[in-house]
């Protein structure tokens, strides 16, 4: 399928620029795919749903061939331990989510592919599910730009569909390479390492734009930190496509 704007494989460009250096991407000619994980400090059976996450990170298997973000949610707090990460937007997200794809449980940990509630079975197909989105041709077109600011962070771009329909533009801000000792609650004593953490959530955006300014508080470490951006259907909550994007130093 070719999209309106024409948009390549997928690219990074650094330019210099009076503010600092501007990086910019382009998404896939094939499809992306989103996972989003809802996970919280709070939950014992959490801490290997992390786990799992940051191996597929380092073994190379996210970027440019599937995009993740890990949403902290709150409703656990009240039971011992308060996640620094987590936020009630993130449970209204998780909750929303669940209510388009039919589910009347919410829970932790809960991976959603696409759209769709993600069970990891004991014969675990997820990169095999990846590599079948990667034969897809996109749905939705994503152009990127990300320019550092002193206390912030400018984010610009665009995003097409040639059925946009009920789809919207989102952006999110998340870190890697974060831990945390846990000092009460189910997982007390122990340090949680986490990656693909939502710092900031951003949207929706209609056709044609995804703009916002990122405030980056001072305790971020800006090396691990980047960007990603997805189209969705606000009906059914697949994910049309995605792509991710690192701040520039």
């Amino acid at each position: 399928m070719r999209l309106a704007m024409g948009f390549c494989v997928a690219l990074l460009i650094a330019s210099s620029t009076a503010l600092g250096v501007e990086c910019t991407a382009s998404s896939r000619q094939t499809r992306v795919p989103l996972l989003e994980l809802y996970t919280s400090e709070g939950c014992d059976s959490c801490p290997p749903a992390d786990r799992w996450v940051s191996e597929l990170r380092a073994r190379g298997s996210t970027g440019n061939k599937l995009v993740v973000l890990a949403f902290h949610v709150d409703y656990w707090d009240k039971l011992g331990w308060i996640d620094v990460y987590a936020q009630p937007r993130f449970s209204e997200r998780q909750h929303l989510l669940n209510s388009r794809i039919g589910s009347r449980v919410v829970f932790t940990p809960q991976f959603v592919l696409n759209g769709t509630d993600y069970r990891r079975a004991s014969r675990d197909d997820f990169l095999a599910r990846v590599a079948a989105f990667d034969r897809e041709p996109a749905r939705a077109a994503i152009r990127l730009a990300l320019k550092p600011a002193q206390d912030g962070l400018l984010v610009t771009g665009v995003w097409s569909a040639q059925d946009a329909g009920s789809a919207q533009g989102w952006l999110a801000l998340y870190e890697n390479q974060l831990s945390t000792d846990v000092l009460a609650g189910e997982n007390r004593n122990k340090r949680l390492r986490h990656d693909f953490v939502v710092r900031d959530i951003a949207g929706p955006f209609p056709a044609g734009t995804l703009s916002h300014a990122f405030n980056i508080d001072s305790r971020w470490k800006r090396r691990d930190l980047a960007v990603a951006a997805f189209v969705q259907d606000a009906r059914s909550a697949d994910v049309l496509q995605a792509l991710t994007l690192g701040v520039c130093s």
